[in-house]
């Protein structure tokens, strides 16, 4: 009997030829689109999750509650790891773990520029990354050790086994023992490194980590198994309370874990609580892919029932021969389950053709797991559900007629059924124009991030790293750098210009309510600082060379001169920690972190000796390749054991947004193709309404009608469809742009042309793909349509 279905929908699928490829084709692009996205999504998911005690490790993190704010991150006291461990019997390993930055290692005649942080002791025994040499309990037991990764062993020593006991020195300064070789991280770690360095030396490089009341790196933390997070978490909360002894009062800390697998997915912290993060895509993503297999489904039930008259005598002399509903209802699945199959086959072809594209637009590594057993159950999964959904439609109509009305010639489509094809392809457009609104505002959103004012200029503006001897000879440094060609101007900055975390509450100034706790973030910066920069100065002026006492002065931004309470700031008493001194210049509010986050009061001081931090260059427009090739000239000559490297501000800034552009790229692409599978469906009913009315096209045209009032009739109810399609999904586009607008500080407003354009886009895809079949139906002779009168 099976065979028998099969080799009947065989047989329908090659007599249909035009009608089979576009079901299949619809189908193949829903299920291609729904498989990459669900690789997307599946590869978000597996990221921090691979390691064997995930569901035991944590990260500590701050609520900074003060100047009434919550600010939440992961800079701890470097002393918490330990501590942790001496008070806490539910914590079974503790690590602190730095910021990630790059140096230059060299061993022999040999340099590379990788990228480490200093980590604890426990820190392999917390994580599954797999030792080629070495143990965890020694990799960083003592100071001095250095562990690295696999690719940097083969850098410099050829293979792991040669590099154990090796040493490596770092920025031309310090040597290290390689006490252990880790493999390669893969692509789906949290954390990024090449290489590791004991945090006892970290600690005796920065004293300043060995007081309570600063915070900078990170500390990781794994629970005993049975413990309850709960319970640590109530005793973390008042932990710091006695410890950090010289905060004020009306300034708290309270600790709490974060799960190491939510880390990546649940970034984003608001009023001290867990506020989404890249889980909002993934979520979304998996909305996408469902759409796309449900619209791809609906596009299979218009065109099944727009066949359904040519079908109606078939199923009529079935049923008059004695066959029953449920045969009819199985042999219709089986033709849907095989249509399916056909178009999953195509669908993983397409995949496996577009996966390198599709990598590259997002970055990532994903392949068809073709040898896993959860990919073929998922895939078999998507094949029944598509078939299913639809399928049952078609099959169920289909069985339903009644074999004297065909037999007769007096098959006619219910109200009901076409209200409900209607309504189908409005919930077709529906999701399209969601789709164009969402692609539209993400654009304008990337466009408004990409050239909104910073307060600074970021075109030409080179980025280099104070290291070796260009960091101890800043000065000299400078002076060579102008007297080059291309190079307007030179300055140091500790931190990023696109990135400072640094804060501090250890700020006095004339007026302060006692016991007052504001959070400053604050740098320090070298001469012409202002001018590399292009800040504007509101009042005041920069640091300058003329005024020797500039060492102990400060800039600072609008919003600092606003939680001073200073209105003319010029000349008043500002001390930051133990350094007093006066404000010399106001600057106009300026970006120093994402656009994700409002503008925060900032100090800046002077340090023109050292430049531990990046060193900014300013090159003359239409000259930066010259002025690149001239900095690279100064840096060999100046620092020969450090390979020389450099960044743009302009495009450092854009990878800042790079989940974002991501994002609207693959949400232009598969609206794209959502309306493409939408505009099949709407080619589906347009033929089954066509030819409905053949018989009254042929009369309307012997009565003289026009080709251009035919089409008009037969589109006009379609428009409709769309119209309604329109009204439905504006008010749902609007708040669903307006949620994702929300994670950004700075952000363009919605307005009524966005939903204009979606909606004429709509109407216009639609009459095209309408105007197609109605000029088709419209030019058909008469004498053919009314011959069998």
């Amino acid at each position: 009997m099976l065979y028998n279905y099969l080799k009947i929908a065989y047989r329908n699928i090659i007599r249909n030829k035009t009608f089979s490829t576009i079901n299949i084709l619809g189908l193949a692009l829903g299920m291609a689109s729904s498989l990459l996205l669900l690789l997307w999504v599946q590869d978000e998911l597996r990221i921090g999750r691979q390691h064997a005690n995930t569901g035991l490790l944590y990260r500590i993190m701050e609520n900074e509650i003060a100047d009434g704010r919550i600010v939440t991150d992961e800079d701890t006291p470097g002393l918490l790891p330990e501590e942790l461990k001496r008070q806490f019997s539910e914590v079974a390993y503790a690590a602190g773990i730095s910021s990630n930055e790059n140096h230059v290692l060299s061993a022999g005649e040999k340099i590379s520029r990788q990228s480490g942080c200093y980590a604890g002791a426990d820190w392999f025994n917390m994580y599954s990354i797999p030792l080629l040499t070495g143990t965890s309990q020694s990799a960083l037991s003592e100071p001095g050790n250095i562990a690295i990764s696999r690719k940097t062993a083969e850098t410099f020593f050829k293979n792991a086994q040669a590099a154990l006991g090796q040493v490596i020195r770092i920025d031309n300064h310090t040597d290290y023992k390689v006490s252990a070789v880790f493999e390669d991280l893969p692509d789906n770690s949290t954390d990024k490194y090449d290489f590791l360095l004991n945090w006892k030396t970290f600690l005796k490089r920065e004293p300043w980590l060995n007081v309570w009341e600063n915070g900078g790196p990170g500390t990781r933390i794994q629970l005993r198994p049975g413990t309850d997070p709960d319970k640590v978490n109530a005793k973390l909360k008042t932990f710091l309370k006695g410890r950090n002894k010289d905060i004020s009062p009306s300034f708290n800390i309270e600790l709490f874990l974060q799960p190491e697998a939510e880390v990546y997915l649940y970034s984003n912290f608001k009023n001290g609580h867990r506020d989404g993060g890249r889980i909002e895509y993934v979520r979304l993503f998996i909305i996408v892919a469902a759409f796309l297999l449900l619209i791809a489904g609906i596009n299979f039930m218009n065109l099944a029932t727009a066949r359904s008259v040519k079908r109606a005598r078939e199923v009529g002399v079935r049923k008059a021969i004695g066959a029953e509903r449920r045969s009819l209802i199985w042999q219709f699945m089986n033709e849907a389950l095989l249509m399916t199959a056909l178009a999953a086959i195509v669908a993983i072809i397409a995949v496996w053709i577009s996966l390198p594209v599709f990598n590259q637009l997002t970055g990532k590594q994903l392949s068809l797991p073709i040898g896993n057993f959860t990919f073929w159950m998922l895939l078999a999964a998507i094949l029944l559900v598509t078939a299913g959904v639809s399928g049952s439609y078609p099959a169920l109509f289909l069985s339903s007629i009644r074999p004297v009305r065909v037999l007769k010639g007096t098959l006619h489509i219910s109200a009901g059924s076409q209200l409900f094809r209607r309504g189908l392809v409005v919930f077709q457009f529906v999701l399209s124009i969601l789709m164009i609104v969402g692609t539209i505002v993400v654009y304008q959103q990337l466009q408004y991030v990409q050239t909104k004012n910073l307060g600074y200029d970021r075109e030409n503006l080179v980025v280099i790293r104070g290291e070796g001897e260009i960091a101890q000879k800043y000065q000299v440094f400078k002076q060579q750098l102008l007297q080059l060609a291309g190079i307007q101007s030179v300055t140091y900055m500790q931190t990023s210009p696109l990135q400072n975390g640094n804060t501090t509450d250890g700020v006095q100034w004339s007026g302060k309510e006692p016991g007052l706790a504001i959070q400053f973030n604050n740098t320090s910066v070298g001469y012409d600082f202002v001018k590399t920069m292009k800040l504007q100065l509101v009042r005041g002026r920069d640091f300058s060379p003329e005024f020797g006492t500039d060492s102990a002065n400060y800039l600072i931004n609008e919003s600092t001169a606003k939680r001073l309470g200073y209105k003319d700031p010029i000349g008043q008493p500002l001390t930051f920690g133990k350094h007093p001194g006066i404000i010399v210049g106001l600057l106009k509010d300026f970006h120093f972190n994402s656009l994700h986050v409002p503008i925060r009061p900032i100090i800046i001081r002077l340090n023109d000796q050292g430049a531990y931090g990046n060193i900014l260059i300013r090159t003359q427009p239409g000259q930066v390749k010259q002025a690149l090739s001239n900095i690279e000239a100064v840096c060999r000559k100046m620092n020969p054991t450090f390979p020389f490297s450099y960044s743009f501000v302009d495009e450092e800034f854009m990878k800042v947004y790079k989940s974002e552009a991501v994002v609207g790229k693959l949400i232009t692409l598969f609206a794209c193709l959502s309306i493409f599978i939408a505009c099949l469906g709407l080619f589906g009913l347009a033929a089954f309404m066509a030819e409905q009315r053949t018989k009254e096209i042929g009369i309307r045209k012997v009565f003289g009608a026009s080709v251009a009032s035919i089409v008009t009739l037969l589109s006009r109810d379609f428009i409709k469809l769309v119209l309604i399609a329109i009204l439905i999904a504006s008010p749902l586009a609007w708040y669903a742009t307006a949620q994702w607008l929300e994670t950004f500080t700075y952000k363009i407003s919605l307005s009524w042309p966005v939903f204009v354009i979606a909606g004429l886009s709509a109407i216009t895809i639609a009459v095209l793909t309408i105007s197609f079949q109605s000029i088709r139906a419209a030019l058909v002779n008469p004498v053919n349509s009314l011959k069998g009168e």
